[in-house]
This record gives structure tokens, sequence and C-alpha cells, in this order.
């Protein structure tokens, strides 16, 4: 909060008018306070121009508890240290906005103000904009974290009035999502295809017996404590796509990965160009579904002009929907969605029931984590895996061991 030069100390003999307002905040503060014991010269009234101070001074400065105005507006009431705003007081910033802080050397560094927007407590910087840690709260959201000139930058919370909770790094009020440490304690898994089994011309088994995640690609940066070595926990595996398409891998990797500890699922790639009830049914006829299962998956990621060309966004969804429920009265399990961020942005925001009701696994090839309801994250598609010989995509679930074990008995196939 930037103030002018404080006005030198002028003694009148005459009789002043002062607003009873000041009068009355300026005994306030010095009965409250007990100024009886702070050495100074005595309590006067000062009077320069439209400045006026009551307060208590020292060696001719504003010194003890003091109330300073200019007009009928008080600028400042609280303490003062040899003439500069020094400890507790009330003063406003350039926009009028009231302002409960503490002081140092003339220059506001922590405290409270409440305007049309909410209610902020924490440091300020000298013109009273939000400035290193502090709380924002009004009726929509509260926040507590870091902040930059006003904005919320660094790490922070928020949790809005439907109990959507944001953890992580912030930049300009914008929220990036949380930057993941990837440590040997998180639970890791792939998802596989044909392309794991071949590449042009080339074809390649699985050795499942050596599976081990050695690598998490380099598409993006990480934060990795330790060396990549970790377990593959669970294993998603492609059975079908449209109407006619099938993975002719399919039976034997989900054999081979039940065989060796591996929980999985099978998920079919969504075709723009078929009803949704015909792709649920050959999903159906061609994929196993064991109790222990994980929920069945429905990658849908389409283009843009394959949308438009499908009859746009209403229409795509509305054959998501009865994918979604066909599986989910033959299954028992609510299946998971498979989209990428930008399906996110774009469209999600358009099928509320869906991102309400479900799920997401996302792919989201950067060092934040999705903002989404989320189960898996698709962190890399040119990742390694001990025992698969082309890349592979690697997924990290969204939790500890703890949660993983909670999704597991809520959300598999009973």
């Amino acid at each position: 909060m930037r103030m002018a030069q404080l006005p030198p100390i002028v003694k009148h003999n005459t009789t002043m008018k002062i607003t009873k307002y000041t009068l009355a905040l300026g005994f306030a503060l010095l009965c409250l306070c007990g100024c009886k014991d702070i050495a100074h010269d005595g309590q006067t009234i000062q009077v320069q121009g439209a400045t006026t101070y009551y307060g208590g001074t020292k060696q001719g400065k504003y010194d003890g508890y003091g109330v300073l105005s200019v007009g009928d507006s008080v600028v400042y009431a609280g303490e003062w240290r040899m003439g500069k705003r020094w400890g507790k007081g009330i003063g406003s910033d350039s926009t009028g906005r009231r302002i409960v802080g503490t002081w140092r050397a003339d220059t506001l560094v922590s405290g409270t103000w409440r305007d049309s927007t909410g209610t902020y407590t924490g440091t300020l910087n000298r013109d009273g904009i939000a400035d290193g840690h502090g709380t924002f709260v009004n009726r929509q959201e509260l926040y507590q974290g870091e902040w930059s000139d006003g904005k919320r930058s660094g790490f922070g919370v928020a949790i809005n009035a439907g109990k959507h909770l944001q953890l992580g790094e912030w930049k300009n009020n914008r929220f990036l999502g949380e930057r993941i440490e990837y440590r040997a304690d998180r639970i890791y898994g792939i998802d596989i295809s044909r392309f794991q089994h071949e590449k042009g011309r080339k074809r390649y088994t699985i050795n499942w017996k050596q599976m081990r995640i050695v690598n998490l690609g380099k598409l993006s940066r990480k934060r990795i404590a330790g060396t990549v070595d970790y377990p593959v926990s669970f294993c998603y595996i492609k059975s079908t796509e449209g109407t006619t398409v099938r993975n002719r891998y399919y039976r034997t990797d989900y054999a081979a990965a039940r065989a060796h500890g591996i929980k999985c699922g099978a998920y079919h790639f969504f075709s723009t160009r078929t009803p949704g009830t015909k792709q649920a049914h050959h999903f159906l006829k061609y994929s196993k579904f064991r109790k222990g299962d994980l929920p069945p998956v429905l990658d849908v990621e389409p283009t843009c002009a394959q949308i438009r060309a499908m009859g746009g966004a209403e229409a795509m969804f509305r054959n998501v929907r009865e994918w979604i429920n066909v599986v989910k009265r033959a299954t028992g399990a609510r299946p998971i969605l498979y989209i990428s961020q930008s399906f996110v942005n774009r469209y999600l925001p358009l099928a509320p029931d869906l991102k309400r009701d479900y799920i997401v696994w996302i792919a989201r090839y950067g060092e934040y984590k999705p903002d989404v309801r989320l189960a898996y994250w698709q962190l890399s598609p040119d990742g390694h895996v001990r025992g698969i010989t082309p890349e592979v995509d690697i997924n990290v679930f969204n939790g500890y061991r703890d949660e993983y074990e909670d999704f597991l008995q809520n959300e598999c196939i009973k």
C-alpha cells in the first residue's frame, strides 16, 4: 500500500474540528492498547492542511498509538514507531479497500482485506496485493497457498462448493496440476495391442516372466526418485475396434497376464462410423470378463473432423452412452473412459453426466497430473518394459496401495 511521505508534526493552539469517528477510533485504540505503558511525549492533536494526527508522539514524531486522517477519511490507525507505521494497524489501499494488517518500517507486510470477490488473509506487498502465502475464501471456493502479485502462483490447494479438490502447482491463477514424483511405492501398469507384437515386418513375443518397467519415456520431463525398475501391477489389452476389428493377440495376452498374477482388463477402440450398441455387442462377444478383472474401458479419441462427420458432439456422446449402458448391464462393472486432455477440455463439458458419473483414464504427456476424476494416467507412450521389445504406453494409478485396493474391491468385475 503506497502512501505519500507523512507530513511533519505541526502543533496548533487553535481549536480544531475532528470528526466523531476519528476521535472515537483514536480513543478506542489508546484505551484498548494501553498506551499509558508506552513512552512518548503525550497524546496530542496535530494538523497540517487537511491532514490530522491524533495520538502519541516522541521526540516530535508519531509514536505509540495514533490515528492519521486526511479530511474525514482515516488513512491509518494503529501502532507507530518514530514517525513510521510499525506494528498492528488498520489502513486502506489505493482502491479504498480496508486492510487490517501488520506494518514494518512504514511498509505493509501482511494482513486481511475484504471486497466483493471475497476475503484474503496472508502476506501482502506494500500495495496491499496478495504476495507470498495466504488464504482466499468466498461462497464458491477456498484457496490456500502461494501468491505472486495478486495471482495464485506456486503450490496451493483449492476446493470449491462442489467439493472438487485441486492440489498442486499454479501459475498466474491457472491450475497446472500435481507434479508427481515417481517412486517405487506407486502403482504402475501398461496397455498393449498388436503393436507390442508387430513392427513393420518384424514379429515379437512377450516374455511375461521377465516383465518389469525400466524406463518411463523421454517425451516429457519427470521427477524420478531412485532407479526405475517397477513391477507391472496391471495391464489393459486391446480387444476390439468398431464392429469388425479384433486384436489377434488378445486371448493369448489375456491368459498370460492372468497366469503371471497381473491384473488385466479389456478395452474397445470407439469408432465414429457405427452405432454404439453394435460396437458394445462386438466387444462383449470377443472379450473375456472374469471375477477380479479390471473394469472395461472405452477408448474414445476421434478427431474433430470425425466428430463433425458423425453429426457432432451430441451424436458422439449418444453412441458413447449406448456402449456404456450395454457393457455395464452385461458385466456389472462401471466402464472407464479413456480420453485425451484435449478431449477433456473441448468435449467432456458437453456431457456433464459422463463427467460426473464416470472415472477416466487420461492420456496426457506432461509433468503435471491431470485435473479430472482420474483412475489412471497414461504418462508416456514411449516407455520401455523388460520382456517387450517395442515401446510401451506407461500408466500410473491415481493413488497408492490402499486406494488401489479399494479401487479393485469396488470397481472390478464381480
